[in-house]
Order: structure tokens, then C-alpha cells, then sequence
């Protein structure tokens, strides 16, 4: 083992030391250490769980590590229950994008938005997963950046589908905005400074827009649109969903957070939204079909 192993000390200011074992055995060497974590990362984690029963011990209640609970390490997966949500999230808009696809024809008006939009969620639910699995600065970056450049696709679908179509030389504008402004965000925060409380302020911001717009859309086009119904079921439910971000509990069975539950929740939205997608791009294609055929 690296000889910066840390084997002894003391999580509380005037404790006695509490030596901790070094890692070893066919589990570390094939399971966790293969994911990149190191002996000293193995010693952080059995100090932390050693201060959080001495906490309890003294009737304290359950601290927090650099803002983060404490979560029981499943093989390589530092957070599992969010890590698995993740994955299936991803894989729900997997599957929702193969049958998009299947079933709407790229001559559909909103195919190409749609499709994009499929594959940078798809991009956001990866690094969700790897970060979960892995808790590093890079992967802690990627899975941020990742998820606004998702919400920030959202408003630009918004965009598109209630005034691009007629208006392309205003989406084009848009779009571009929308790209400078992502930009510029991954520019401040990898550069000048990781402000946890700009970043949610701005993607609260962005995200509350893209609900208001979506539901105003909604209400104006619910009589002559049928579907439009589970657009307007997505966003609020989204909506609703993000409040347990407000719950701040430590982890049932040191797993579940409010994080995880909103992990959770957010994979039958997926598919409810990508059948919203899939029916409105078969209403739209069916639309230009038939103004061509009056032409």
C-alpha cells in the first residue's frame, strides 16, 4: 500500500487516536481500486464513518463531509441509490429516443431539436451516474456542466416548437444566445470561480422559464392539441419533484437522500415527456402533410 496512508488519529479535537486498517484483500484489488480509488481515499471514508458514530455516541446529530452526507460505499459506487437512478434515467431516454426515432420520420419539423435534445440528456445522465460512482473535482464539473447545458436545451426545444417554426432566422438568434450564454457559465466557473449558489441561482432561473413557457403553451393550445396534456403533466410534476431538493436529511439506510428520490422520480417523467415529443412531431409532420396536399 502507498506509504501516505493515514493509520491513526483522531476525528475529534482532543480525542484518542483511533487507528484505522489499511485496505487490502481480492475486494479492493479488483472491485474498488480498479475505479480509481485510492488507499488514502479508503482512509477518508473509514475516518468519516469512525467521527459520524462518535457523533451519534454523543447524541449529536449526523454531520456533513464538505456539504455532503455520509453514504455507504456499495463496491466502487460512492452514492449507489443516486448513481443507479442515474443510469436508469439514462436509459429510459435511451429507450424513448430508439422508438422516437422508429416511429417519427426525420422529415418531422421538431426531429432534429427533438433527437439533439435526446443525446445531450443522455450526455447529462452519464456523467450523473459517473459522478455519483466517483466524486472527483472533474466529474463533479462534468455532471454540472452537463445538467445545464440539458436545461438549457430545454428552453431552446421550448423555443423551437412555440416560435421557431415560423420564425427561423429568430431561433437561429436565440440559439446562438443560448450557446454564448452556456459558454460564458462553463468559463466562470472553471476559470474565475466554482460558485455553488450562481450556478443554482441560473439553472433555478432557466429551469422556471422553461416550466412558465412549456405551461403557457400548454393552456393556449390544450383544446386544439389533445396530447399537450402530458407536456403540461411533465413540467409541473418536474417542478414538484425539485422541492425535495429543499429536504436535507441524512440518507435512509445511509443511502436515499432527497437527492436519490429526485433521482427516482425523474425516470417515469422521461418517458412521459418523449411521448409528448413523439406526438407532437407525428401532429406536426401530419399538419405540413396536409398543407401541402391544400397547396
Amino acid at each position: 500500500m502507498p506509504s501516505e496512508a493515514w493509520r491513526g488519529g483522531s476525528p475529534v479535537p482532543g480525542g484518542e487516536p483511533h487507528p484505522l486498517p489499511l485496505p487490502t484483500g481480492a475486494y479492493w484489488e479488483a472491485l474498488v481500486c480498479p475505479s480509481g480509488w485510492t488507499c488514502r481515499d479508503e482512509c477518508k471514508y473509514e475516518c468519516m464513518w469512525l467521527t459520524v458514530r462518535l457523533y451519534q455516541q454523543g447524541g449529536h446529530r449526523v454531520p456533513q463531509f464538505h456539504g455532503k452526507w455520509p453514504f455507504s460505499r456499495f463496491l466502487f459506487f460512492q452514492e449507489p441509490a443516486s448513481a443507479f437512478a442515474s443510469f436508469l434515467n439514462g436509459l429510459a431516454s435511451l429507450v424513448m429516443l430508439l422508438r422516437y426515432r422508429a416511429a417519427v420520420p426525420p422529415a418531422a419539423p421538431t426531429y432534429p431539436t427533438c433527437v439533439a435534445f435526446a443525446w445531450v440528456s443522455l450526455n447529462a445522465w452519464f456523467w450523473s451516474t459517473v459522478f455519483h460512482t466517483r466524486d472527483t473535482a472533474l466529474t463533479e464539473k462534468l455532471d454540472y456542466f452537463c445538467a445545464s447545458a440539458v436545461i438549457l436545451h430545454s428552453v431552446y426545444l421550448c423555443c423551437v416548437r412555440t416560435l421557431g417554426l415560423q420564425r427561423p432566422a429568430l431561433i437561429s438568434i436565440f440559439r446562438a444566445f443560448l450557446l454564448l450564454f452556456l459558454a460564458a457559465h462553463i468559463s466562470y466557473l472553471s476559470l474565475v470561480r466554482f460558485d455553488y449558489g450562481y450556478n443554482l441561482v441560473a439553472n433555478a432561473a432557466a429551469g422556471m422559464l422553461t416550466v412558465a413557457w412549456w405551461l403557457r403553451w400548454c393552456l393556449r393550445q390544450g383544446r386544439r392539441l389533445p396530447h399537450v396534456w402530458k407536456c403540461a403533466a411533465a413540467v409541473l410534476l418536474l417542478q414538484a419533484l425539485a422541492l425535495l431538493e429543499l429536504l436535507d436529511f441524512p440518507p435512509l439506510l445511509w443511502v436515499l437522500d432527497a437527492h436519490a428520490l429526485w433521482h427516482i422520480g425523474t425516470i417515469p417523467l422521461n418517458v412521459l415527456f418523449y411521448s409528448f415529443l413523439m406526438d407532437d412531431s407525428l401532429y406536426l409532420l401530419k399538419a405540413n402533410s396536409d398543407l401541402f396536399k391544400v397547396d
